[in-house]
């Protein structure tokens, strides 16, 4: 991890918006299909929202029908990090950018082949680097 993990809020606040903030950095949830990627189809490499580190690649996107947009696998094995997560009275696993900690969303395991894997992402967490874009 960078050192981007040990910024305060303070830092955070300045580059989020409010609704960013609260996913990103207090492990907040976008409602179920209101996010900006939920239905996008376009191609390019999903990047963290607060540190721009590439993350999942859209070809790994697919319709999970859960209302966030789901991902098969990162865009490299070390791209995210998981952490097991027993908030709200559920185990869950959350996946965290690994550069920075931003929370991202959480990964299950009903996901399509090849992996079976299922990263639900919230669109705050993300933004898309069109394909052709720098």
């Amino acid at each position: 991890m960078s050192d981007l993990t040990k910024k305060d809020d303070e830092y955070w606040r300045d580059k989020l918006d409010a609704e960013q903030f609260r996913i990103c950095r207090e492990k907040g949830t976008e409602r179920p299909f209101t996010g900006e990627y939920c239905d996008s189809k376009e191609p390019g490499t999903y990047l963290c929202r607060c540190c721009a580190e590439p993350l999942f690649e859209s070809a790994t996107k697919y319709d999970s029908g859960s209302g966030w947009p789901s991902f098969f696998q990162p865009i490299k094995g070390d791209a995210v990090g998981e952490i097991k997560d027993t908030s709200h009275g559920m185990v869950r696993v959350e996946v965290v950018c690994h550069n920075c900690g931003c929370h991202l969303g959480h990964v299950f395991p009903d996901g399509p082949k090849p992996t079976g894997l299922r990263y639900c992402i919230n669109s705050a967490s993300i933004q898309l680097q069109k394909e052709g874009a720098e």
